[in-house]
Formats: structure tokens, C-alpha cells, sequence
């Protein structure tokens, strides 16, 4: 399997289809959970067992949570039963195996095809990635370590195992890595790699201003849509800078996390930044006001009077939006509750934005905490795009195709 020949059919209005293969090993049981992750992603899970993973994992529940029949029978009563494997195989956008154990990735490195799951991997054609997962002595051998590196020449994608304490009772290398981590690296190859050479600013996640030790003044963002934009920009072959307040997520591991806490440290960091980078994606929710002091120890409740003097905080956007050059492209976020076109579009004028990112936060599935999110487009050039409630990455990855437009018509020009 050459990496030239790899290809993606996916369908530019369609779900991109994972095949998921699981074959026999007690991680298996982590599956489910990979599954609802890749769907809640806005993907289309085929889901093939071998006969020992069965006893790990039910396909009753794959296929509930798949919403796709499961195959582990190669005999199976189908319409065309001889053909199945490769009607399975040429579907697949990307295909992943989790767990791999030490026989299947054996088995493929040998041109073996003996039962439904080899024999389906064998003619896939798509990216595969594998994610080995045994005894650490076992993945240690020295042939499960030359298969893998036969089968890394070949061009297969291997996601290391963690390391740590093992169902078997041994510690060390071997640990499948976790559902959110396969699927972070699912969701890499499927993306296109057009934003190489692009430098990305990306700002995530609430500010804290702090009234004392123990207070703060916050708001309800999660960066949930800040760190989508950060992992689909570096999917897609960017360098990502990601300045973040205090996350409810994990970083993307592909980005250089930059951890702040306050609005004016967001705002040094981003000036810092900023004259090196061809693109900022302002989605953090950055607080507008900070108490004007902040006392050293904690107040005690009648320290406390019935009003706080508070202080506005540097606009970070606004400066970015007046001073950036012709070739950079800077989008902001706007979260409104009422009349929010209105207010959306003023934000995108008097901060001198190319594109913002509406948000009406008061609609079920748009705004902080949710997975989906519910957007308007507003172009400077005054085109306007709705889009319904879709999954944050799919968010992300519709933000960075206008701004890879912006980007070239702004070196054209």
C-alpha cells in the first residue's frame, strides 16, 4: 500500500466514513466510547470485529451507537457475500484499528487475509492508522517491532501506545491510548493538508479577573470552539499557536499552548505574537471589565460594599483589526442574546474584521458547553452565511476554509 495511492471520497456535503476495525484484546472495551466520540463528530462509523473481540465488546452495542450494521462474519447471509470486504473497504474515508494486537498487526505486515478484518484492511486504500495495544512484553518483541516498521514503511499510520499500569498486571508501553486521543488522530487524516505554511493565532476559553485569592470575575466559556479551531488548523498542516484562559478541555497536543489566566495577559501575549503570525481566530471570551483592585488577602464579607469599581480591559481584537497588515487576516467571535445581527455587525465594522463568527448563545446547542454550535458568517465584503446546529469541529473546519480564501485573495491583492 503506497501513501501516493491514498484517497479520500469523501463527499464535501457528506459525513466522511471511518472503518473501524477491533480486533481481540481487553481494550477493545474502550471502543464504544470511540465510537460516540467519531459520531458525535460528525462521521460515519462501519464498524468490523474479529471473533475474539467479540467476547470484549458487544456488536449489539457498536451498532446502537454506530447507527450502522456491525460485520464480524465473512459467511455472514449478505446480497453479495463474496464481495463484501471490498464493498466495506471502498467506502472508508480513513479506517483505524483499536485495539491492535500483536496477531492482527502481525498478520497484515504478512499479506495475511483469514478472516473478515484482515481481509477488508488488506484492500482498503484509504489512510489506516493503528493503535497497538498488549503486554508490554509482547509489544516489545522484536518481530511486533519489525512488523510495525514494516508496516510504517508501507505507509501506515502507528499511534504509540501509552504507557502504564496494564490489564495483565505488568507496567510499562502497551496501554491503547484513549478514545479522545484515536480520535483526535482520526480526524487528522481525514483533514486536507491546506493550510501548510500558515502561521495561526488562535485565543480560546474565559478570563479570570481576580477581586482577591479566591474571587474572580469569569464568564461560562468552556474553549470549547477555540481549542475545535486550533486542532482542525494544525490537522490541516498550520503552525498553531493557541493563547488560552483557564480550558474545561484538553489542549490539542499538535499546538503550542500558551496558558493565561487574565484579559491583560491574554492581551500581552497576543501583541506578542501577532506580528509574526498570518491569521488570528479571536474566539476566547475575553472579560470587558476587571475590579479596579485586587486585594492581597481575602475579604471577608463585610469588606465586601454593595458595589465593586470595575475598570475596562484592553479590546484585543479592535487593536489587532486596526493595526494588522494587508496580507494578515484577523476573525473575531461575537456571543449575543437579542438583536444579535445588529450587534454582530456593528462588531465587524468598528473593529475592522474580515470575517466574524456570530453566535446567538440563547438558541438549545449553540454556545458554551455544547459539543454543536449554531453560527453566522458576517463577511466585511457584507455576504452573510447561516448555518444550523453542526458539531464545533465541522465549525472550525468551514472557519478555516474562508480563511484560506481571505488568505489568497489578500496576497493576490
Amino acid at each position: 500500500m503506497e501513501t501516493d495511492h491514498f484517497m479520500n471520497r469523501q463527499d464535501s456535503a457528506g459525513s466522511p466514513t471511518v472503518l473501524l476495525g477491533i480486533s481481540g484484546g481487553i481494550a477493545a472495551y474502550k471502543t464504544p466510547q470511540l465510537v460516540r466520540l467519531l459520531v458525535q463528530s460528525g462521521m460515519d462509523v462501519q464498524c468490523v470485529l474479529t471473533r475474539s473481540a467479540t467476547h470484549f465488546v458487544t456488536p449489539l452495542v457498536l451498532a446502537t451507537l454506530s447507527g450502522n450494521p456491525v460485520y464480524e462474519d465473512m459467511w455472514a447471509v449478505r446480497d453479495r457475500p463474496s464481495v463484501e470486504h471490498i464493498a466495506v473497504a471502498d467506502r472508508a474515508d480513513v479506517a483505524v484499528i483499536a485495539p491492535a494486537t500483536a496477531n492482527v498487526i502481525g498478520k497484515l505486515a504478512a499479506g495475511i487475509a483469514d478472516d473478515l478484518l484482515t481481509t477488508v484492511f488488506t484492500a482498503v486504500i484509504c489512510p489506516v492508522l493503528l493503535c497497538p495495544a498488549m503486554n508490554v512484553n509482547m509489544y516489545r518483541n522484536p518481530i511486533v517491532q519489525a512488523n510495525l516498521e514494516k508496516l510504517r514503511s508501507v505507509g501506515f499510520h502507528v499511534l504509540d501506545p501509552d504507557a502504564g499500569f496494564l490489564a495483565c498486571g505488568w507496567e510499562g508501553e502497551g496501554r491503547m491510548p484513549d478514545p479522545e486521543v484515536i480520535a483526535e488522530g482520526v480526524s487528522h487524516l481525514l483533514a486536507p493538508r491546506d493550510l501548510v505554511g500558515e502561521r495561526i493565532l488562535v485565543t480560546a476559553g474565559p478570563t479570570e479577573e481576580p477581586l482577591d485569592p479566591v474571587r474572580f470575575i469569569t464568564n461560562r466559556s468552556s474553549g470549547k470552539m477555540g481549542v475545535a479551531v486550533a486542532d482542525r488548523a494544525a490537522a490541516r498542516g498550520a503552525t498553531v499557536t493557541l493563547v488560552a484562559g483557564p480550558l474545561k478541555v484538553v489542549p490539542p497536543a499538535r499546538v503550542r499552548h500558551v496558558p493565561v489566566r487574565t484579559a491583560r495577559e491574554m492581551y500581552d501575549r497576543v501583541i506578542e505574537y501577532f506580528p509574526d503570525v498570518d491569521v488570528v481566530v479571536k474566539a476566547a471570551a475575553v472579560a470587558d471589565f476587571r475590579p479596579a483592585l485586587e486585594k492581597t488577602g481575602k475579604m471577608k464579607k463585610d469588606e465586601v460594599g454593595s458595589s465593586i469599581e470595575l475598570l475596562k480591559n484592553p479590546d484585543i481584537v479592535k487593536q489587532l483589526g486596526e493595526t494588522k497588515r494587508k496580507d494578515q487576516i484577523v476573525v473575531g467571535f461575537a456571543a449575543e442574546t437579542h438583536d444579535a445581527r445588529a450587534h454582530g455587525t456593528a462588531k465587524l465594522r468598528e473593529k475592522h474584521l474580515d470575517m466574524l463568527v456570530l453566535n446567538d448563545v440563547s438558541k438549545p446547542g449553540a454556545g458554551f458547553d455544547y459539543d454543536t454550535n449554531i453560527v453566522t458568517f458576517l463577511h466585511r465584503s457584507g455576504e452573510e452565511e447561516d448555518f444550523g446546529v453542526l458539531p464545533k469541529e465541522r465549525v472550525a473546519d468551514l472557519i478555516l476554509d474562508r480563511v484560506l480564501r481571505l488568505r489568497k485573495q489578500a496576497i493576490d491583492t
